[in-house]
């Protein structure tokens, strides 16, 4: 296990939390860095855990976080951009920043939270930036260990919740024929994976896809949903062309609702490929979709 405590930083986000939670739970102490920390809900003062305010692309204020870690998790997402936070400041250069003020703090484990489906080729930004920034962190941290996860989904989660808004409505849109393949994964069972990479025994594996137990087309999850919460409504189809249209509207708005890069998120497949370490090899078995729908949704 890392000498010190484990800085978690996004530690206030959905899956951060969860990594936060699970890291106590396995003995760590924790520092939880963000702008604006907080304890999570059900965490007890009395616990091994501080409190650090930080601003990631902060160099000053993220290297005093560091000092005397023993391990840290880069947990930070953003998946819409602002003048000040872009693709590039968060995923490539702060992430790239904080690999090499790690390593510099002789740190010797930096866990590094990407996605699957990551191409520095892409046209996406978000897609392009997450790549590049694994290849910033790598430079600066040849030892750390990637990990992709699926789309998260959990109590009170982004995912299904807005799924469970969506089959309210009379009609249920599709992003096109609604045929993208996903593999959603419980934010627990990624956060279990976290602390296994943090334990006594780090895996061999340097690089990880996370998915769930079923991958599912996208239309097959919204009848899944439906199902649960007994209602039913019909699926309509929508070309993408009209979407981005929708999204070039919608693109002038401080927090758009939807936007291109978005758009292209779900028009690709979010599932584990080849030649990656997976949960069999870290010795976890992921929980079905279906079976964690009651503790995720409550029905009407």
């Amino acid at each position: 296990m890392p000498d010190g405590p484990i800085t978690v930083f996004g530690g206030t986000g959905f899956l951060g939390r969860a990594i936060v939670r699970e890291l106590l739970e396995a003995g760590h102490s924790v520092r939880i860095a963000a702008r604006s920390p907080r304890l999570p809900e059900g965490i007890d003062d009395g616990d091994p855990i501080s409190l650090c305010s930080a601003d990631i692309q902060d160099e000053a204020s993220v290297a005093k976080v560091l000092a005397g870690a023993g391990g840290v998790v880069n947990a930070v997402s953003l998946y819409v951009e602002s003048r000040r936070l872009t693709f590039d400041a968060i995923h490539v250069e702060a992430a790239g920043r904080l690999a090499r003020l790690a390593r510099e703090a002789g740190i010797s484990r930096l866990v590094h939270v990407s996605g699957i489906g990551v191409d520095e080729h892409s046209t996406s930004r978000y897609i392009s930036a997450r790549a590049r920034g694994e290849a910033a962190v790598l430079k600066a941290f040849p030892k750390a260990t990637l990990l992709r996860p699926s789309v998260l989904f959990g109590p009170d989660d982004a995912f299904l919740s807005a799924l469970e808004k969506l089959t309210r409505l009379p009609v249920i849109p599709l992003f096109g024929q609604g045929e993208a393949q996903l593999q959603p994964v419980h934010v627990r069972d990624v956060a279990r994976a976290v602390g296994k990479m943090l334990g006594p025994r780090p895996p061999a594996w340097r690089l990880f896809e996370l998915g769930g137990e079923d991958a599912m087309r996208y239309r097959d999850i919204i009848m899944l949903v439906m199902a649960h919460l007994r209602r039913d409504h019909p699926l309509v189809p929508i070309p993408m062309p009209v979407w981005r249209f929708l999204a070039t509207l919608l693109s002038p708005l401080p927090s758009p609702l939807l936007t291109h890069d978005q758009l292209s998120l779900l028009a690709l497949d979010n599932i584990v490929g080849r030649h990656v370490g997976t949960f069999s090899d870290l010795g976890i078995i992921p929980r079905s979709l279906r079976e964690s729908l009651p503790s995720c949704l409550i029905t009407d």
